[in-house]
């Protein structure tokens, strides 16, 4: 785990030095985060390297996650889908099965911390716990369409919480209580983001079987319909028409997505006609999936809903070029045609492409241009400052703060 201090050769020492004025301000204070799984997707991923950082600057930061059943993940997976905006059919026997997991979750689970920083749906009840301490629902789903029974259920938790965190403007809704705006970020010096060698990004691309005698189009996702990978395929074969090319659809599953699995068998079975195609379930191996992104020449995020999109900061940020769809966070990383290209169809996505393919010096200064604009915007010391605004705002709430 990389050191405060070994950031400041990418964002200056300044920046570093408000960084631990900031963690005196909240020595020793407890941050406590809940969430739903240690492993697999973004939250988990951010945690994994935020609770550490925090530490070091002085807090006394911790990661607790909740339990729960089959059942119960099936039931928020079908919430995360709903209030993305898509049909789910829910029923009563859906929220009670919520509840019964919540109520044995807040008998078991252990509150203390100064801050409890509570992370999406799964563990959003524990605020019926709430003493003398400071709460934040913290909502990393795209909640601008959800669905109104859904969101009118979570109401009655949120508006329990001190404050509520959103990361985008078109994310966020009318609340009683504050809102804040912090977008994710990803970790410069990570497995997945850090400089690779050749030999390491060679030696993955032997193990997989992937040579690189044509180009590498790559998608880099949890195996999820949301991200439709079925839809990347088609995008590629179309592209192929024009272009000899090859396709990786990389990614794993996570604990509390109980459909990953399904998807990933329709995915290869779609695929297997193409030996052109490969179809990677990934070990939880930062260092692969970042050779991977590395060795590709075209990125692609082809989601249908999306949160936030950190695939699309991971790819800019090794200044690969991007096709991505514009939904949920990705506008705020891609400004069309000058860090990447965004697209609203299969049609689309593969007109793209096959731009980015015919023009590689196009295509090289969309991803110069894209990295310059997540190592201003979209780092962890950037993320790691809104937090710490956010949690001195909780102790002065009669000053205005406001966190882009």
């Amino acid at each position: 785990m990389a050191k405060i201090e070994e950031y400041a050769h990418i964002i200056g020492q300044p920046l570093i030095d408000d960084l631990r004025l900031l963690g005196q301000k909240l020595k020793n204070r407890i941050i406590q985060n809940i969430n739903s799984t240690p492993v697999g997707g973004g939250v988990a991923e951010i945690l994994n390297r935020m609770v550490p950082m925090l530490g070091e600057l002085g807090l006394d930061a911790k990661w607790d996650v909740i339990k729960g059943g089959e059942q119960f993940f099936n039931v928020t997976k079908k919430f995360h889908n709903a209030l993305h905006g898509r049909q789910e059919e829910l029923t009563q026997r859906d929220f009670d099965i919520f509840m019964e997991t919540s109520r044995e979750n807040i008998k078991d689970v252990n509150i203390y911390g100064d801050i409890v920083f509570i992370h999406d749906p799964q563990p959003i009840a524990l605020i019926e716990k709430k003493a003398n301490n400071k709460w934040i629902w913290r909502c990393h789903i795209d909640v601008s369409n959800p669905n109104e029974k859904v969101w009118g259920f979570l109401m009655d938790f949120i508006t329990k919480y001190d404050s509520a965190v959103f990361s985008a403007p078109a994310f966020s809704r009318k609340l009683p209580i504050r809102q804040f705006l912090i977008a994710p970020s990803i970790d410069p010096l990570s497995d997945k983001n850090k400089e690779l060698p050749p030999e390491t990004i060679n030696a993955v691309l032997e193990k997989y079987g992937i040579k690189k005698d044509k180009p590498i189009i790559t998608q880099i996702s949890r195996f999820d319909r949301l991200k439709d990978p079925v839809g990347v395929i088609s995008a590629y074969l179309q592209v192929k028409k024009y272009i000899n090319c090859q396709l990786i659809l990389g990614g794993g599953t996570a604990i509390d997505d109980p459909e990953g699995q399904q998807v990933f068998d329709e995915v290869r079975e779609m695929a297997k006609a193409d030996k052109d195609i490969h179809i990677l379930l990934l070990p939880q191996n930062d260092i692969e999936v970042n050779a991977l992104q590395r060795a590709s020449d075209v990125i692609v995020q082809k989601s249908i809903r999306e949160g936030f999109g950190l695939t699309v900061a991971e790819a800019l940020w090794k200044a690969k070029p991007v096709v991505a769809s514009s939904v949920g966070g990705i506008p705020l990383q891609i400004k069309h045609k000058y860090s990447g290209l965004l697209c609203h169809s299969i049609e689309g996505a593969s007109f793209s492409i096959k731009q980015l393919l015919s023009s590689p010096e196009y295509a090289k200064k969309l991803g110069e241009n894209g990295r310059e604009h997540i190592k201003n915007n979209f780092l962890i010391t950037r993320h790691l400052r809104d937090y710490m605004l956010l949690f001195l705002s909780l102790y002065h709430p009669q000053d205005v703060v406001q966190l882009c």
